[in-house]
């Protein structure tokens, strides 16, 4: 995340431009939203990683073929004995080992030793680890009120009844919000030399407190208030990871979620990574459902991982406005798109116990993984999108 004062520097105009265009927005929605006329965002800014989709250079994602991993092999001394045999056998030295689990490895190694490993029988394919972000547009840290479009126009229930939890691949979640319930015990950073899940971004927060805060009368409602979260921290300070660190998570996920439970992923990498494709595909098999962004670029999301996933319990979300309205940042595709749903000038839960709008289909996806908690794959469906790029227009999801 660039500083606002840096950003003013160099965009001073378009930042002129977005703030007044925002300001008019709030405007429009103060009585819906019970927004304090006084309270206008403090910084608005554009939140994509020009880094986005870079590859890393040296560090590789290694994906076994599934045939040569029987059930006896899927223990994680057996799995490390496994793939120190494979490195073995092309003369690449143990000590490039980083991390193993029962889809890949990842290693670090020369384009060379690369190449020599694609050949070996045991290994389906490699690929580059890469960088991925958070998928939202803007950001405004304001005071908080009870219940936000998005919400109502949704629906929303009870998440502390379904027994069920929601996973949240993203920045980690600030752990003493009041608002929301987090579960630390099985929460987990997967950022290298680093062990804690607060959240120093704030972009978990938000997407957290979309899909669960609390219905205790203050801050705000999520759509499956008081929902159990798990964080799974990814992201770093400026949004930004790397998708070796996805596939860690997404690992983890397989080997502790629940038939039913529902993973968000506000995150995407600008291509295709065939290694976070199977793992997700790998875990929805199971029974567990995924709610995706679709991303912020105004472009197919046919192009990008894992948005691209079509599965039946995978659902990639794009963004809509309160009147219904397609977002023009949204990634689109008839073909991929599920449903849209919220996504522009959304408040939520944010980081250090406070409460911010953001927008971008980061924002839509938690309210459909709210949903998934509440109904599962029956929620229903209210109307259709307005100017959605593609047809037919992408329906709008609703609480049964």
């Amino acid at each position: 995340m660039k500083p606002v004062s840096f950003f003013i520097q160099r965009n001073s105009l378009f930042v002129a431009i977005l703030c007044f265009a925002w300001y008019l927005m709030s405007c429009k929605k103060k009585e819906e939203l019970n927004i304090d006329p006084g309270i206008v965002p403090v910084a608005c800014f554009s939140d994509h990683s020009p880094n986005n989709g870079r590859v890393i250079e040296g560090i590789y994602i290694i994906n076994y073929r599934s045939e040569t991993i029987n059930p006896a092999l899927r223990t994680p001394e057996k799995l490390s004995v496994f793939a120190k045999t494979i490195l073995g056998r092309n003369a690449i030295p143990d000590q490039t080992l980083r991390s193993i689990n029962k889809h890949s490895f990842i290693c670090r190694l020369t384009a060379e030793q690369a190449t020599r490993l694609q050949n070996d029988p045991a290994i389906e394919f490699i690929e580059p680890d890469r960088v991925v972000s958070i998928a939202s547009a803007c950001l405004g840290v304001v005071d908080s009120n009870t219940l936000t479009w998005g919400v109502k126009r949704v629906g929303y229930g009870d998440g502390t009844s379904t027994g069920r939890t929601v996973w949240i691949i993203d920045s980690g979640i600030d752990t003493q919000h009041p608002d929301l319930n987090i579960d630390i015990v099985r929460s987990r950073c997967f950022i290298e030399g680093q062990s804690s899940v607060e959240d120093e971004h704030g972009h978990g927060t938000h997407v957290a407190g979309i899909v669960g805060a609390k219905n205790n009368g203050i801050g705000v409602v999520g759509v499956a208030a008081g929902a159990n979260l798990v964080a799974l921290k990814v992201l770093n300070q400026l949004g930004e990871g790397r998708g070796s660190s996805v596939v860690a998570a997404l690992e983890y996920i397989d080997q502790h979620a629940s038939r039913g439970d529902v993973v968000n992923m506000s995150l995407v990498v600008d291509t295709i990574s065939p290694s976070i494709d199977k793992q997700v595909t790998a875990i929805a098999n199971k029974g567990i459902l995924f709610s995706i962004a679709a991303g912020n670029t105004s472009q197919s999301a046919a192009l990008i991982s894992p948005s691209h996933i079509n599965h039946p319990n995978v659902f990639t979300v794009a963004a809509m406005d309160d009147t219904d309205t397609w977002a023009s940042f949204s990634n689109y595709g008839s073909d991929i798109i599920d449903v849209a749903a919220p996504g522009v000038g959304i408040l939520s839960t944010y980081r250090n116990q406070q409460y911010a709008t953001m927008s971008g289909t980061s924002s839509a996806a938690p309210h459909l993984a709210g949903l998934l908690l509440l109904d599962g794959r029956k929620f229903a469906l209210s109307g259709y999108v307005k100017n959605d790029p593609d047809t037919p227009s992408a329906p709008i999801p609703h609480k049964l």
